[in-house]
């Protein structure tokens, strides 16, 4: 575990506040649930809690659906990382952390569609720095209870593919379906 050299009392309710630098390191905001754990040594452990992640292994086998039946690149987020990929290398996807555009279209709740090999391509990982290594592609948000708690991604690997209303549907019946899991 890594130090910060940060020290919190707590206050007469029990609370304490994660300081700010902690936070927007980890993604934290306002608003956001965390997980709280005890160790055997009597340390105790925040994690930022991801719905969906508790569906990590059934995504990997709706992504592992989706890349086969559409024959593209398919990435299931939650809202900080990818939790489930198929079709394309893991380690470029996998566990990797989502880029700022994505966040926001996430936090706009918008549907995402590049029909061909364009400039408006959404970096989907936060380091990819705009790379265009794949340029079509449907970003689909998953809404449960009003609230996004990731996506649904469709990339080509074809660099001249175009997506159009098949992937679009597919990506939308992905993501209604997974958020309708997550209402149960």
């Amino acid at each position: 575990m890594k130090a910060t050299g940060v020290v919190r009392r707590i206050d007469d309710l029990g609370r304490v506040v994660i300081p700010k630098e902690i936070r927007k390191t980890l993604r934290i905001k306002e608003g956001d649930p965390l997980e709280i754990f005890t160790d055997r040594e009597g340390q105790v452990i925040l994690k930022k809690y991801s719905p969906i992640g508790e569906l990590s292994e059934f995504a990997s086998g709706y992504a592992e659906t989706l890349s086969k039946t559409t024959g593209h690149i398919a990435c299931i987020t939650d809202k900080d990382t990818i939790i489930a990929v198929s079709g394309g290398s893991k380690k470029e996807f996998l566990e990797q952390d989502v880029s700022k555009e994505l966040e926001q279209l996430m936090e706009d709740k918008e549907v995402y569609t590049s029909k061909e090999n364009s400039d408006l391509a959404l970096p989907i990982v936060k380091n990819d720095n705009n790379a265009r290594k794949h340029n079509a592609q449907v970003v689909y948000p998953i809404i449960s209870n009003g609230d996004t708690i990731g996506t649904v991604i469709l990339i080509s690997k074809d660099a001249n593919a175009k997506m159009n209303d098949v992937e679009k549907k597919v990506a939308q019946s992905a993501a209604a379906f997974l958020g309708s899991q997550m209402e149960i």
